[in-house]
């Protein structure tokens, strides 16, 4: 079985010859599982393949200049949208931290004429090559950032200034957020179009939830949030594509609507938050959305033993694999604190489970 029907076949909740894989790690894990397998360092596809992970992601080539100036003397780094972030050493490894908020105080005039990257400096081609040559797997275009209103405009204008946009209706801040949408929506339109149907996901993000509760209100992510989101997923539909939806923490209090809006599988899935219990997860909505996730980066695979990470895993495996619809993966990027030894166990008993 290929790992794009391994993945289709999950999606209708048919049989499988085991549950699909996917990984996202920090680059300190990252380097770390390359040199336990024997792998260059720059060798992405050989980990993949190494781990059995099904899913490949597709990118266009961004062709355009330089859009904002990095700090080096504060060791500021700048993207493309403008967004700060320094790296922050911890005694585990490292991470790159959101700072100085350029756009806190924008007014709307200045959000206006921010510089942003434009869909025509892409090379799209490449997504097609892409698509080519890696047929056999399931195919992916878009990321957590994508349709992620809150997170990526928290990124420039501070968490707090972002929720007060929200409930306040602050035009610079509602700007901000569609002129970023805007632009990653014809990206994505471009993409998917240069993929010519190969594509099986759309994947999607929007940090709904604390650990503890929601992050906003269901009346205001209808207000806001649902508008804004419902044209990426009606893009997917248009080109044959599935829809999957990144949300960390307590966020089942929505997944009611994403089913309305077209959803068909939702990301994390953090089995610490509120209202996120797998076995709940499974039973409430496991015959309407595809589950990704749920392996904790924040239990046993961080603070256990391989056996305990075994254990673990098989736990998790034996609520959410029966009938199908679900994909084995962390809720996050794998952290540097992870032992590699425990993530290579969680790896090995994803691929040996027989439900």
């Amino acid at each position: 079985m290929t790992s794009k029907d391994r993945v289709l076949r999950t999606f209708a909740r048919q049989e499988t010859d085991r549950v699909p894989v996917n990984y996202v790690a920090n680059a300190g894990i990252d380097r770390r599982l390359k040199a336990h397998y024997g792998l260059k360092p720059d060798d992405g596809e050989g980990l993949l393949r190494a781990l059995g992970v099904d899913f490949r992601t597709l990118w266009p080539h961004y062709t355009g200049p330089k859009l904002h100036a990095d700090i080096p003397e504060r060791g500021v780094h700048v993207d493309d949208w403008g967004i700060h972030s320094r790296w922050i050493e911890h005694p585990s490894g490292g991470y790159w931290d959101f700072c100085d908020f350029p756009l806190a105080d924008a007014d709307v005039e200045t959000v206006r004429n921010w510089p942003m990257p434009s869909p025509d400096d892409f090379n799209y081609d490449v997504i097609r090559e892409q698509a080519e040559r890696l047929q056999g797997f399931c195919l992916v275009v878009g990321d957590a950032g994508l349709g992620d209103f809150i997170n990526s405009a928290g990124m420039i204008r501070g968490m707090e200034q972002v929720l007060v946009d929200l409930a306040l209706d602050i035009d610079a801040g509602l700007l901000y957020m569609d002129r970023r949408a805007e632009c990653r929506y014809e990206i994505t339109r471009r993409s998917l179009e240069a993929a010519r149907g190969a594509i099986d996901i759309l994947w999607m993000g929007e940090d709904l939830g604390t650990q503890i509760a929601p992050l906003i209100s269901l009346d205001l992510y209808r207000k806001h949030l649902r508008p804004r989101h419902q044209p990426f997923i009606d893009l997917a539909k248009q080109f044959g594509a599935r829809v999957v939806v990144h949300s960390c923490g307590s966020s089942s209090w929505v997944f009611p609507d994403f089913i309305e809006m077209g959803v068909d599988g939702v990301d994390t899935l953090q089995p610490e938050a509120a209202n996120m219990a797998p076995a709940y997860l499974k039973k409430t909505f496991g015959s309407q959305l595809l589950l990704h996730g749920c392996i904790s980066t924040a239990g046993p695979v961080a603070t256990g033993t391989p056996d305990d990470t075994r254990r673990y895993c098989r736990d998790m495996l034996d609520i959410l694999a029966p009938g199908g619809g679900y994909c084995f993966a962390p809720t996050h990027c794998l952290q540097d604190n992870s032992p590699t030894e425990n993530v290579v166990a969680m790896y090995d008993t994803a691929a040996t489970f027989k439900a």
